[in-house]
C-alpha cells in the first residue's frame, strides 16, 4: 500500500460539481453563487420550510498537545459515517487562517481520508472571506486616523485608540508599531499594533450576526477609542457603519463545499478559540440545521475554550443547544498529558495513559455540567496498542461515558460507523440544557464561574489595569456582558506547561478588550498574544507549486 499524505489524498479525489452537491441537499441553482467548479456561496435567507427537529452535534476535544488530537478529522469522518448510514447530515466548520497554515499547525480541513475539499483552496484564499474581513478592519482603522488628521471633531484621544489593524498571517514584528511618522502630511504619530485577522471583532461579529441588519447593528456598536473625557467613541459616532458593512456583503454568506465522500459541508468564519470565541458562524450552523436532519459542528481547541464559548456565547444567539457533545481524544495526547515526551509516544505506556486521563475526565465533567449527553471519540493512531485502547474505554466507562474508537484518518467514514451509531443514539436522549452562568451576573461572577468550574482553578487575580477597566465598565453599563476568555490552549490553567488537570492555581487577568459589537468582554490572561509569531521552521518552508500549478507541502 502506498502511503499518501493529506494533500496527495485530496488531489487524487474526484469531486462532484458543487451544483450537484447543492441539488442533493435541496438547494436551487439560484440559492448558490459558484466560485469555480467545487465551492460556492449560499444566498440567504433560503426559501425552505423551517425545521425544528434537526439534531445538533458539537465536536470538541481534550487540551491540545504536539501529539495531535484531530478534532476536524473526526468531525469530517463522523459526518461521512452518518452519510454512509443514509442520514441527511451537514457538516459546519470554521475557515482556516493563513497564520497557522503558514506557521506551525498547518491546514484545518481534516486529514487522511476524512477531509473537506478542495483542501488547497480552503486552506489558502478560499472565497476571499478573510481578505474581506482584513480590508474592512483596516478601512475602519484608516478612517479613524483620517478623522484625527482632518480636525478630530470627536476629540479622539490618540493615546486611547483600541481599534488595531489586522493581518491574516503570524507576524510578531507588527505587534507594536508607530504610525503617522514623516511629518504633518503623513498623519498624526501614535502607537498602534496589529492583531491577526481571526482575532478581530469584525470576525466575531460576522460569526454572531443573524443577517445584514444584525451585522450593521453590531458594527454600529463597536467601540474604537475614547475621547479626551474618557468617553467611548463608536463606529456610529464616526458615521461609517455602512461603508464597513458593505465590504462584508459577500463574506457574510456561508460557503458550501464537500468531503472526500461527498458529504455536504458549510465552512464559514474562523475565530481562534484561544484569543476569540472559536466557533463558525451562526449563519453556517443555522444553514446546516435547516438543510440536514443532523448538523455536526466543531469548536476550536479544547472543551475549556471552544466548547465553553460555543455553549455560553454562541448558543444564546443560535437559539439551539447541542443534542450531543463529542470529545475527541488520542492515546498519544493523553500519554503526553501523563508526562511522556513526544519522542516516546510510540511505546506502550498504560500508566502514563491513566495519569493523562485526568485531562479527558475534567473535560467530560465540564460538558456534563451543561447537562448534555457526551461521547468520547478515540481518534486512533497506528501505534495505539489494544491494551491502551481498552484501558481508555474502561476508564471512560468508570466515569459514565462511552468511548468509541474511530479510524477516520485511515478509513474515512467507514472507520467511524460505531461512533456514528453511538452519537445518533445519544442525540435521542431527553435532556435540559443548564447554562454555566446567568446573563445578569457581573463580569467578575461570570469569570469566577468559568475559572472555578471549567478550568478547575481556585482564584482569579486582576492586574491594576484590569481592575480599573472593570470599574469603568460598570460606570458605562458594560459589566454584565458575556465573557470571552483569552487563554493558552495547552493547559486548563493560564500556564501552558501545566498539563493534565492541574488544581490550586490562579488565573491572572492582565487587561480586558471590550467588544460591544460582539456583546462580550475579552479577558486577556497570562501571556496570551492576539498576534502570534511564526516558529523557527514555519510550515511555509515546505510548501511549493510546480510548473503545472500542482501544490505540495500543504497539510
Amino acid at each position: 500500500m502506498i502511503n499518501l499524505n493529506d494533500i496527495e489524498i485530496a488531489q487524487k479525489n474526484v469531486m462532484k460539481p458543487i451544483e450537484d452537491i447543492a441539488n442533493e441537499i435541496g438547494l436551487k441553482r439560484t440559492d448558490i453563487e459558484p466560485y469555480g467548479n467545487f465551492k460556492a456561496k449560499i444566498n440567504l435567507p433560503l426559501d425552505l420550510p423551517e425545521k425544528k427537529d434537526s439534531k445538533l452535534i458539537l465536536v470538541t476535544a481534550i487540551s491540545p498537545t504536539p501529539a495531535g488530537e484531530g478534532k476536524s478529522t473526526v468531525t469530517v469522518g463522523l459526518g461521512d459515517a452518518m452519510h454512509r448510514l443514509n442520514k441527511k447530515v451537514m457538516i459546519a466548520l470554521r475557515e482556516p487562517s493563513l497564520g497557522p497554515v503558514m506557521g506551525m499547525k498547518g491546514g484545518a480541513t481534516g486529514g487522511g481520508y476524512s477531509q473537506v475539499v478542495p483542501m488547497e483552496d480552503i486552506n489558502l484564499h478560499f472565497t476571499g472571506d478573510m481578505h474581506a474581513l482584513t480590508t474592512a478592519n483596516n478601512t475602519l482603522a484608516a478612517l479613524i486616523d483620517n478623522h484625527i488628521q482632518q480636525g478630530n471633531a470627536l476629540k479622539i484621544d490618540q493615546r486611547r485608540i483600541i481599534w488595531k489593524r489586522v493581518l491574516d498571517i503570524n507576524d510578531r514584528a507588527l505587534r507594536n508599531v508607530v504610525v503617522g511618522l514623516g511629518g504633518p502630511m503623513q498623519g498624526v504619530p501614535r502607537e498602534d499594533g496589529f492583531d491577526i485577522t481571526v482575532a478581530s471583532e469584525l470576525m466575531a461579529i460576522l460569526c454572531l450576526a443573524k443577517d445584514i441588519k444584525d451585522l450593521k447593528s453590531r458594527i454600529n456598536d463597536i467601540v474604537v477609542a475614547y475621547n479626551y473625557d474618557k468617553k467611548p467613541i463608536t463606529v456610529s459616532d464616526l458615521g461609517v457603519t455602512g461603508a464597513i458593512s458593505l465590504l462584508l456583503k459577500d463574506a457574510i454568506k456561508p460557503n458550501l463545499v464537500q468531503t472526500l465522500e461527498h458529504t455536504p459541508a458549510v465552512i464559514h468564519g474562523g475565530p481562534f478559540a484561544n484569543i476569540a470565541h472559536g466557533c463558525n458562524s451562526v449563519l453556517a450552523t443555522q444553514t446546516a440545521l435547516q438543510l440536514g436532519d443532523y448538523a455536526i459542528t466543531e469548536a476550536g481547541f479544547g472543551a475549556d475554550l471552544g466548547a465553553e464559548k460555543f455553549l455560553d456565547i454562541k448558543t444564546p444567539v443560535l437559539g439551539k443547544t447541542p443534542d450531543t457533545i463529542v470529545i475527541v481524544a488520542t492515546i498519544r495526547a493523553l500519554k503526553m498529558h501523563g508526562g511522556v515526551s513526544k519522542t516516546d509516544l510510540e511505546l506502550e505506556n498504560v500508566d502514563a495513559l491513566k495519569v493523562g486521563f485526568s485531562n479527558l475526565k475534567k473535560h467530560v465533567e465540564n460538558m456534563q455540567r451543561y447537562n448534555i449527553p457526551v461521547v468520547v471519540a478515540i481518534n486512533k493512531f497506528t501505534a495505539d496498542t489494544n491494551l491502551e485502547v481498552q484501558t481508555l474505554i474502561d476508564l471512560s466507562d468508570e466515569i459514565g461515558v462511552s468511548a468509541v474508537p474511530a479510524d477516520v484518518w485511515g478509513q474515512g467514514g467507514a472507520g467511524a460507523i460505531d461512533l456514528a451509531n453511538k452519537v445518533i443514539e445519544k442525540t435521542s436522549e431527553v435532556h435540559e440544557f443548564k447554562a454555566l452562568y446567568e446573563a445578569d451576573d457581573s463580569a467578575e461572577t461570570k469569570i469566577e464561574k468559568i475559572v472555578k468550574t471549567i478550568y478547575g482553578g481556585t482564584n482569579v487575580e486582576y492586574a491594576p489595569k484590569a481592575k480599573q477597566q472593570l470599574r469603568q465598565f460598570k460606570e458605562l453599563g458594560w459589566d454584565k456582558l458575556l465573557i470571552c476568555m483569552a487563554k493558552t490552549q495547552y493547559s486548563l490553567s493560564d500556564n501552558a506547561k501545566l498539563l493534565g488537570a492541574p488544581t490550586d492555581f490562579t488565573i491572572h487577568i492582565r487587561e480586558f478588550n471590550p467588544k460591544l459589537g460582539s456583546q462580550f468582554l475579552v479577558a486577556l490572561t497570562g501571556n496570551v498574544l492576539t498576534m502570534p509569531g511564526l516558529p523557527k521552521v514555519p510550515a511555509a518552508n515546505h510548501m511549493d507549486i510546480d510548473d503545472n500549478g500542482v501544490i505540495s507541502g500543504l497539510y
